[in-house]
């Protein structure tokens, strides 16, 4: 008995956590920002080939919601905004690099040496 509600609790911790970084863009913007210490807007969109200006927006203010990341707003002209993973966004870097090297492996598998 205690298994399964282990089971069940693991489930749904999992089930937090897609619910967080769910959708086809999440990841990626989480890995861009992995790898430098701020980010602009402009940066991020580079990174990403396919995500418009809204969508990268949208999921920027989602992962803002969910304390990965901090939006600063310089005092510049043009007004430029900066992003950074906040303390917390930082633990998601080991997983985001595991899921990186499975992906390359899978790839691999799949695919071979094409």
């Amino acid at each position: 008995m205690i298994e399964n509600v282990c089971h069940k609790k693991e489930i749904m911790a999992i089930h937090d956590s897609m619910d967080v970084l769910s959708g086809k863009w999440k990841i990626s913007i989480l890995s861009s920002m992995c790898y430098y210490k701020e980010r602009r807007f402009s940066d991020i969109l580079n990174d990403l080939k396919g995500i418009s200006n809204k969508q990268l927006s949208k999921e920027l203010k989602e992962l803002e919601q969910n304390k990965l990341v901090e939006r600063t707003v310089l005092n510049t002209q043009p007004v430029a905004v900066n992003y950074k993973l906040t303390e917390y966004g930082w633990t998601l870097q080991d997983i985001i690099y595991n899921l990186a090297n499975w992906g390359e492996k899978h790839r691999q598998v799949i695919f071979g040496d094409r």
